[in-house]
């Protein structure tokens, strides 16, 4: 029997204008104003950077200014070499790349959206019809559940800080979200276009991340097809699975056609490393990281498991059939990232979404008061961080403030306060609506786990962003190496120098790296990690060399690097 008993009131939709704006108030902030940061930011960018003032080859085997990258896939750095290419010349390159983030928060909100809709709209889904009518249309009842997925998909803390970076793992979730949306479709209504969008997914997100992924997660399609829904088989295997297999085929033959084989033997081997023996460190890492990562779906859609546990559908088991294989993916990972549990959220959102109708009024009143109290909290602690950078009070919190980026110096702006004031004054305004008036639409366990995370964001992107990107930016260290290098000269070798440090390097302090390694240059740049740690000492250098420079980031007392010059060039 259905779990699911609701009139018509409870799937009033949000307006289209309130849910977009909200998709733009989560990921607009944090792309303007500010420099490529450290680790996958920098790194990612760099790639872009140098498909798109490179080569041919530069664009099939993504490279930071020679600096191979053979474990990545290309079809994330295509897509900001690309808009590079576009409006680079208007924004600057760093802008431009960063417009990536939107196009592929935008895919996978639209998927995630499209993929909850699609199944709230199947009869298995629908709610008890009420003895004196009065039930909810097919059509509102499905657009209220894709309202609430597409809430809690914004809600999840994992997401917020990976998507607005300029790497892979921003493509990667919404890849997951496009194959979930092209597998709901092709299992409700079996098609040749539906099979062909589902191949295109897959094979987009071979290109994304590897082949690992869109394996296991064709296989469990074809489990399940086999055992449930065989009128999809012949689509999938016949239509999905080729198509799945030429678009990466033809970017490795392509790649083996003009580059060295070799380079795309090691992008091969790279998508072997991902899967290996379980192992109690993958394991400990998932699920301690989980808790937060995937919160506050993992609740809902642990809920939802058990109160349609009486009953066999689409919904329920594609989504369940999905998480557990990428759940057994990631304890087999030799060495398991968090970005990696990215792939967890657009099934476990859509899963969480069909537990909102049975959810108990003590539940969704937790939920709101841990939101209210733990968001309104954290926000008021980023405006009271502000106020202290501004005007030294509290002066310890001041003093930690400084602490951790030494030499930066508080800007006020103007405009940066109104907006974050603005977005404050909607927090209050969305509470007092939520908890005065008590609205009985499913999306109200949700929407304030939603909007105050939005809020959190936003004034981090506005009051604390010059902090921020003064800690985390290569910009100042990149100026003092620029300016120790002659106007003209060869090139620079490296050693020991991190992927976000060069690409940073080459794009902010316009440094001419070598691109081989047999190219003879008159510079050598030298990174040095780790010295604060016991007994730890800079690296030694080969050869006849004169120290030219040295310098740090002021936030950063662990790296260190140096600037030789060669004695006989």
């Amino acid at each position: 029997m259905k779990p699911v008993r609701l009139p018509a009131a409870a799937t009033l939709a949000l307006p289209r204008w309130g849910l977009i704006g909200l998709c733009l108030l989560y990921i607009l902030p944090g792309i303007i104003r500010r420099d490529p940061w450290k680790v996958e930011d920098a790194s990612g960018f760099g790639i872009m950077w140098t498909m798109a003032h490179g080569s041919l080859a530069d664009w099939l085997a993504p490279n930071i200014v020679g600096l191979p990258m053979p474990h990545e896939a290309p079809l994330t750095f295509w897509v900001g070499a690309l808009l590079i290419k576009l409006f680079g010349w208007m924004l600057g390159d760093g802008l431009a790349a960063r417009l990536s983030t939107l196009v592929f928060f935008a895919l996978g909100a639209a998927a995630v959206w499209r993929t909850a809709f699609v199944l709230g709209r199947r009869s298995e889904a629908q709610p008890l019809k009420l003895a004196f009518g009065g039930q909810p249309a097919t059509y509102d009842y499905g657009r209220t559940l894709a309202d609430g997925a597409l809430l809690i998909y914004m809600a999840c803390l994992g997401l917020l800080l990976r998507s607005h970076e300029t790497a892979a793992p921003a493509l990667f979730v919404a890849m997951i979200a496009a194959v979930l949306y092209g597998a709901a479709c092709l299992f409700d209504r079996p098609s040749a276009r539906s099979a062909a969008g589902l191949g295109l997914a897959l094979g987009g997100l071979t290109l994304t991340h590897g082949c690992m992924t869109a394996i296991a997660l064709l296989l469990t399609l074809v489990v399940l097809a086999a055992l449930m829904y065989r009128s999809v088989l012949p689509a999938l295997l016949g239509v999905a699975l080729p198509v799945a297999v030429l678009i990466p085929l033809a970017w490795v033959m392509a790649h083996r056609a003009i580059l060295p084989s070799e380079l795309s033997e090691l992008w091969l081997a790279a998508n072997l490393n991902q899967f290996g023996k379980p192992s109690v460190s993958s394991l400990r890492l998932l699920f301690k990281t989980l808790i937060w990562y995937a919160w506050p779906a993992w609740p809902i859609a642990g809920w939802a498991v058990y109160a349609w546990r009486s009953q066999v559908s689409l919904h329920i088991l594609l989504t369940s059939a999905c998480i557990a294989v990428l759940l057994a993916l990631g304890i087999c990972s030799p060495a398991l990232k968090d970005y990696e549990l990215l792939a967890l959220l657009p099934p476990m959102a859509i899963l969480a979404t069909f537990g909102l109708p049975t959810l108990k009024r003590g539940a969704i009143n937790a939920i709101d008061w841990f939101s209210v109290m733990t968001l309104s909290a954290i926000a008021g602690f980023i405006w009271l961080g502000w106020v202290a950078k501004q005007t030294g009070w509290p002066a310890q919190l001041a003093k930690n403030a400084f602490k951790l980026a030494p030499g930066f110096k508080p800007e006020f702006n103007l405009f940066a306060m109104l907006v974050a004031s603005a977005a404050s004054v909607g927090w209050i305004l969305l509470l007092r609506w939520r908890l005065g008036r008590r609205p009985s639409v499913l999306w109200r366990a949700v929407v304030l786990s939603t909007g105050g995370l939005v809020l959190c964001w936003l004034l981090l992107m506005t009051l604390w962003l010059p902090w921020l990107n003064y800690g985390q930016s290569y910009a100042s260290v990149a100026d003092s190496l620029e300016a120790s290098l002659p106007a003209t000269y060869g090139c620079v070798k490296t050693q020991g120098l991190g992927a976000a440090q060069r690409a940073s390097f080459a794009y902010l302090g316009k440094v001419k790296f070598s691109r081989t390694p047999e190219e003879d240059c008159e510079y050598l740049l030298v990174q040095d990690d780790g010295l604060r740690k016991q007994g730890a000492s800079m690296k030694k250098i080969d050869g006849n060399f004169t120290l030219l420079w040295q310098g740090r980031r002021a936030s950063d007392r662990h790296e260190f690097f140096r600037l030789f010059k060669r004695n006989d060039k």
